[in-house]
């Protein structure tokens, strides 16, 4: 089982590929992929039908009871078959249904087949979990597969509403699954199932799991969201609406039943809601005259009727169940297909247009009336055998449930009956032609014009007819060998208490004038159609559900919008405020009525003078900051409080803290600075006197907050930190002494795989609000420099210092002085305007660069054992290019890292999951360290640990940021600004001195 649901979703990755390069005959090739379903469930019946069940196991989030456990007993098998076969007939349909060129058909392929084993995973699934998972991804798939068609309004929205009503039900179905496997201790579903929990709790859950059933399977009140799913592609209806997504609520009742159908409550909300959507269905599909429609609502009919028989609780009604189960999917799934032939045939699904299209194909009339003889119960089809056994079962159940069941049965019956007829004479039939009027119609003359005959335009291939007529025929074959069917359904009723039942084609004379009783009737309620019509159209349906949705939905959308309104003012401090106070009120709350809190000689204030020197430091700059009006002046403060943070750190001995803590202050500082250049050097808004003290008393309210609770908190300790073993797997598990670098690599290895995927995000948003064009460009390089544009100022405002320079120049010159004043410490330095250039800062960058970048590797390869690591590291070559930035301009960061930041990130990246999945070729978990340990001739004994590349990808990934933010905040800034100063003086730039010019 494992490898199918491999198969299905390898072939829904590479179904768009096929199909490219198929053209629709890439459905051909992906109906493979179900029907080896359909061949292992034969393969199989036999073994299971005599108890052998196959599973199997695979440990997926073990740590929290999420296991890919499957299990295939004979409720299983059945669905198998149903998915597997139909999905195969569907998609081979689907190759001549569809126009060639279609536009969506990888998509669609792709999904259909998603869907196939997201349904196949659902009812083999022995886990709840992982059931609820499979049941979210068919939701998911059915929404894409209902709205295929996009540009349609109602696919749109019939695919909305589909989604938003099934996974309500869906959430609701996740807290019942969370409270059975909580009240069971497993959430194994053969365990729960072999000892089911009982109580509240248990009651709880199980009427939760018939909330999503119900709404799964379209029942009464939820109905209304599949005759919209109509506006699908037809096989999507033949498949998803007949025999896959609609039967997996079936599915849970019917998997819960022998355990569960004792509940009163139960009892009330399985029988009270199949029998109204039994009748509710049927009713609906006698006045439809869209052929899907009468079809959808016999579908809504008959999956009340199926919920009802296998949700009754007894072992005959359960296999009657099971056996109308299987019988259903083939005759509604042909009825369907067929639907999809008249309507490409004739351009129309109004049966009203239709006049006589069984003479024209004869081929979709028959596949048509055997689906419908089936689904109407006509003898000798399988739809008749189910429900004769149906009937047998409650003929013979004295309880109250019993008798109330069989009158809804035999009342929905006659419905079926009557829509059944409907379908097939309006499909193909021939309608009462008016004197003067075209063959269209037999509801009256004003009608027949209305609607005018729709011709046979075109022939329909064998591969469009064939699919339909093969499960029909099924219908009738398996009608005709009640013997096997009963022998492989059988061992799932036997689960269920009651006398032994069985499937056959005689029930008795009883039986056998009941079915005809309910034949006549219903041919003669076909007979009246005219008049049930009118009567039903002066009797409206007393409350439309699908209303009652569009206006509670439009409702919703206008309290959202109120509450948005209401809540989202536009205001920073506002959001900012309301969090705090929140947090403080909660947390205050909490403290008030939870532990004591410490007394002043419980609290250890410093380890020594200097800790508290750096404190009062930090809390004195953020004060300053905070009361600062000019930008600079609030950055430079705020980094100042962010560097008395990092001498606690190193105080309290934590270098590796104290380090990072610093490289963090400083990048952000010249980023800070670099931005800062774009705003205006004061804060413009001031707030008012009394916003002032409410956003003071909010900053102490949580100041104090937060340190009571830094109290608090580790003396209201219970266990023992998880950090106490960490010394000890750092060096046994991950081969290092630093054990904050290792935590970062091995220990908590997922955490930091997160953190620098962030980071590529947040560099790859930041980029694509400044860059206005694009990223991949060239790079500037001092080479193509042609004159000077960086940091250039305005002309006439230094048209008198250029010249008095100049003159001083020349004069030094003519005295015996240098001809240059400038030398050329960096290549991109030439780039700058003269008034900008520091000598000073390029003799010291000169100077630095390289010994930074060398202590930077230093401390990449010293981090596993001494401060350090990869992201110190980056951290370093990151202030090293800003410093060559800052000294030489944008064209000398070119020339500094030749290299787009894009590929430092994304090799980065790539580099730390590959390390990560490269454990996998030793044996071990994802992220996990390998040691390697050999002895070489000059080195001698080398330890190397595979951690050490992960490493290296975090340092790609924070110099890749850096430089990101270098380029977009510093250099493209940087080119804006050029362009305003063009557009400022027409365009005209000074022409750049030669080399013994004063630069």
């Amino acid at each position: 089982m494992l490898l199918l649901l491999g198969l299905h979703g390898i072939a829904a990755l590479v179904a768009p590929v096929v199909m490219r390069w198929a053209g629709r005959r890439g459905f051909w090739i992906l109906a493979l992929v179900p029907g080896s379903a359909l061949v292992w469930a034969i393969a199989n019946a036999s073994s299971i039908a005599h108890g052998r069940i196959p599973t199997s196991h695979l440990a997926w989030v073990p740590d929290v009871g999420l296991v890919v456990d499957l299990r295939v007993d004979t409720l299983s098998w059945l669905m198998v078959m149903l998915v597997g076969g139909v999905g195969a007939a569907v998609l081979v349909y689907s190759s001549v249904y569809f126009k060639s060129g279609a536009s969506g058909l990888g998509r669609f392929a792709a999904t259909l087949v998603a869907f196939a084993g997201s349904m196949l995973g659902l009812v083999t699934s022995d886990n709840l979990l992982l059931l609820y998972v499979f049941w979210e991804l068919t939701t998911v798939t059915s929404y894409l597969l209902i709205g295929h068609y996009a540009d349609r309004k109602t696919s749109r929205r019939a695919a909305m509403q589909a989604i938003i009503v099934t996974t309500a039900g869906g959430l609701a179905m996740l807290v019942g699954i969370v409270l059975l496997g909580s009240a069971a201790d497993s959430y194994r579903l053969s365990q729960v199932l072999a000892d089911p929990p009982s109580g509240a709790a248990a009651t709880t859950a199980v009427v939760l799991l018939l909330v999503g059933a119900v709404t799964k399977s379209a029942l009464v009140p939820f109905h209304f969201w599949l005759p919209a799913a109509m506006a699908a592609p037809t096989p999507v209806s033949a498949y998803l609406h007949a025999a896959a997504m609609v039967k997996a609520g079936v599915y849970l009742v019917a998997r819960f039943a022998p355990v569960y159908s004792h509940l009163t409550v139960w009892q009330v909300t399985v029988l009270g809601i199949g029998g109204a959507t039994l009748l509710v269905g049927g009713y609906r599909a006698l006045r439809q005259y869209d052929l899907k429609l009468v079809l959808a609502f016999g579908t809504v009919s008959q999956l009340g009727l199926l919920v009802m028989l296998v949700g009754h609780g007894t072992r005959e009604a359960a296999l009657a169940g099971v056996a109308l189960l299987g019988a259903h999917a083939m005759f509604k799934s042909a009825l369907f297909l067929s639907v999809g032939v008249v309507d490409a045939a004739t351009g129309t699904r109004d049966l009203r247009r239709l006049h006589r299209v069984g003479r024209a194909l004869p081929g979709t009339a028959l596949a048509a009336g055997l689906a419908a003889a089936s689904m109407a119960g006509v003898p000798p089809f399988a739809g008749y055998v189910a429900k004769e056994a149906a009937i047998e079962a409650l003929r013979h159940d004295a309880t109250w449930s019993g008798r109330v069941v069989l009158v809804a049965v035999l009342v929905g019956s006659v419905l079926t009956v009557a829509y059944g007829l409907r379908f097939w004479w309006g499909a193909f039939g021939a309608k009462r032609v008016l004197p003067g009027q075209t063959p269209a119609t037999d509801v009256g003359p004003a009608a027949a014009a209305e609607h005018p005959r729709a011709d046979v335009t075109h022939r329909p291939s064998a591969l469009l007819v064939g699919p339909a007529l093969v499960l029909a025929t099924l219908g009738l074959v398996t009608g005709l060998a009640p013997t096997l069917g009963d022998h492989l359904l059988s061992p799932y009723a036997a689960g269920l208490p009651g006398e032994g039942a069985h499937l056959v084609l005689w029930a008795g004379p009883v039986g056998a004038l009941i079915t005809a009783a309910v034949l006549a009737g219903g041919a003669w309620l076909f007979r009246q159609r005219t008049p049930v019509e009118r009567w039903q159209g002066h009797r409206p349906w007393p409350l439309d559900v699908d209303l009652v949705y569009r206006r509670s939905m439009r409702r919703l959308d206008g309290l959202a919008a109120d509450v948005t309104g209401a809540t989202q003012r536009g205001s920073l401090p506002l959001y900012l405020g309301t969090v705090l106070v929140v947090m403080v009120v909660g947390a205050g709350w909490a403290l008030a009525t939870g532990t004591a809190l410490p007394g002043l000689d419980a609290i250890r204030w410093w380890d020594s003078p200097g800790q508290a020197i750096a404190g009062a430091l930090a809390v004195v700059a953020a004060i300053l900051a905070a009361r600062s009006r000019r930008r600079l002046k609030a950055v430079v403060l705020a980094g100042i409080s962010g560097f008395g943070v990092a001498l606690l750190f190193l105080l309290h001995g934590a270098p590796d803290l104290g380090l990072t803590q610093v490289l963090v202050e400083t990048i952000t500082l010249v980023v800070f600075v670099l931005v800062l250049r774009r705003l205006p050097p004061y804060f413009s808004v001031r707030p008012l006197a009394a916003s002032r003290w409410v956003r003071m008393a909010v900053g102490l309210a949580v100041g104090l907050t937060v340190g009571v609770l830094a109290l608090v908190m580790p003396l209201a300790r219970t266990a023992s930190p998880v950090s106490v073993a960490f010394p000890a797997e750092a060096y046994e598990f991950g081969g290092g002494k630093n054990v904050v670098n290792v935590t970062l690599v091995d220990i908590r290895a997922w955490d930091t795989m997160g953190e620098i995927s962030v980071l590529l995000v947040a560099a790859t948003g930041v980029a694509s609000l400044i860059f206005l064009r694009r990223r991949s460009g060239d790079l500037d390089r001092s080479g193509a420099v042609r004159e000077r544009t960086v940091w250039r100022v305005d002309a006439d405002a230094m048209a008198p210092l250029r010249a008095s320079a100049r003159a001083r120049w020349e004069a030094s010159v003519r005295a015996g002085g240098p001809a240059r004043i400038h030398s050329e410490w960096l290549s991109g330095a030439g780039s700058l305007h003269p008034q900008r250039r520091s000598v000073i800062m390029e003799i010291a960058t000169r100077l630095l660069f390289h010994t930074m970048v060398v202590v930077a590797i230093y401390l990449l390869f010293s981090g596993h054992n001494a401060p350090g690591g990869g992201f110190v590291a980056g951290l370093v070559v990151g202030i090293a290019l800003a410093v060559r930035y800052l000294a030489g301009g944008r064209y000398e960061l070119g020339d500094a890292a030749p290299v787009h930041p894009g590929l430092l990130l994304g090799s980065g990246l790539f580099l730390s999951a590959g390390v990560g999945l490269l454990a996998l070729l030793f044996g071990q978990q994802v992220l996990e360290s390998t040691i390697v340990q050999v002895d070489l001739p000059v080195l001698g004994h080398v330890k190397l640990v595979t951690s050490l590349f992960f490493d290296i990808g975090v340092f790609g990934v924070v110099v890749g940021l850096v430089l990101d933010l270098l380029r977009s905040l510093g250099a493209e800034i940087d080119r804006h600004v050029d362009a305003e100063l063009d557009d400022r003086s027409g365009g005209d730039q000074e022409a750049p001195t030669d080399a013994a010019g004063a630069r």
